[in-house]
């Protein structure tokens, strides 16, 4: 990660990295979010970014991303455009510091989707709007945040949130981008994070450290191992992602075989760790494969489907917190003066 790149661009704040949060940060996050999820199940979300515009660029596909922004801003009062690269000159005609301009010149914030999280720090580099780093090839923090939410509603009988084990499952190489949202999660909340990976898809040194220097200051704790059953034998959450990608399909049986079957989330495996450790997916998931339907489907098990549902009240209190302090509230008086002066223009239109 660059970090000459300015992320606070006068008194706009990004939301490209979870790291770059303090636990109290993310704790009013929850808390706000929580309290617009309650709003939702009672039917009274309350407008709070009325009149506000989110535009939204997808340079990857996406299910709960584009469904979950797009529902949290007409929820609460506002409107989202989703744009494409091929409907929009993004980084092919048009320089991208000039498109953060122009979209900070229309829309109160700019979400993003992209396999480059270099371009989305230019981006937010430029933006004189709150840019919403909704995946990229690093990291993964709206998901993050859904994730941890789903796990503080979930928290084991008598058992703080403070004092949670999370343990990643799986790839958590390069490619495995969960594994390093997860980690960047835990080291902004000073949380206990285990990773259970094959020695050659595991977390890098680089970001090995980059976690552990933030939780010197959080007081989290890392471990990476191989050694699964260690890993899991305390777990309170476990969480995985996939195995292989499109895109590298000529590595596929290689990953396959390194993988498989140690450390595939399965019943077998659950009934080694405790029995209130619950399972995770961020979705879409290659069903038995990494995780098998059993686990997935599983009524007490598996928080898979409610940690998906959460992406949208996640991205509501996402969208309140760094938008609502920054749109002005319409002066009545002054409403009426320039609607009474533009009826006046009006009157000169001739059918």
């Amino acid at each position: 990660m660059n970090n000459q790149i300015q992320r606070h661009c006068g008194k706009v704040r990004h939301f490209l990295d979870t790291m770059d949060f303090s636990k109290e940060d993310l704790l009013n996050i929850f808390e706000l979010a929580d309290l617009l999820k309650k709003a939702d199940y009672d039917g009274s979300v309350p407008p709070l970014l009325k009149g506000a515009t989110l535009a939204m660029i997808f340079d990857d596909p996406s299910t709960r991303t584009r469904v979950s922004f797009e529902t949290a801003m007409t929820d609460l009062g506002g409107h989202a455009i989703s744009l494409k690269p091929g409907e929009i000159h993004f980084g092919s005609h048009e320089a991208i510091q000039d498109t953060a301009r122009v979209l900070s010149s229309m829309c109160h914030g700019i979400m993003i989707r992209t396999m480059d999280f270099k371009l989305i720090e230019t981006l937010a580099s430029y933006s004189t709007v709150p840019i919403f780093n909704a995946m990229s090839d690093y990291n993964h923090p709206t998901q993050g945040i859904a994730d941890f939410m789903t796990m503080r509603e979930h928290l084991p009988e008598g058992k703080k949130f403070d004092d949670i084990h999370v343990v990643f499952v799986g790839d958590s190489s390069e490619y495995g981008i969960i594994s390093i949202e997860t980690g960047h999660m835990c080291a902004a909340l000073g949380l206990r994070y285990t990773i259970a990976s094959p020695p050659k898809y595991s977390l890098s040194e680089k970001e090995q450290e980059n976690i552990r220097n933030k939780m010197k200051e959080s007081g989290g704790s890392l471990t990476v191992t191989d050694d699964v059953d260690n890993a899991i034998k305390d777990a309170d959450f476990i969480v995985p992602d996939v195995w292989t990608y499109y895109g590298y399909e000529d590595q596929e049986a290689e990953r396959l075989a390194a993988f498989s079957p140690k450390y595939q989330i399965n019943m077998e495996l659950l009934s080694r760790t405790p029995d209130h450790c619950k399972a995770l997916h961020c979705l879409p998931a290659k069903r038995n494969v990494e995780i098998t339907s059993e686990v997935m489907d599983h009524p007490t098990r598996s928080i898979v489907f409610q940690e998906a549902e959460n992406r949208l009240h996640a991205q509501r209190g996402l969208l309140a917190w760094f938008l609502h302090h920054r749109l002005r509230v319409p002066d009545q008086e002054k409403v009426r003066d320039y609607e009474n002066k533009a009826k006046s223009i009006l009157k000169r239109y001739k059918p």
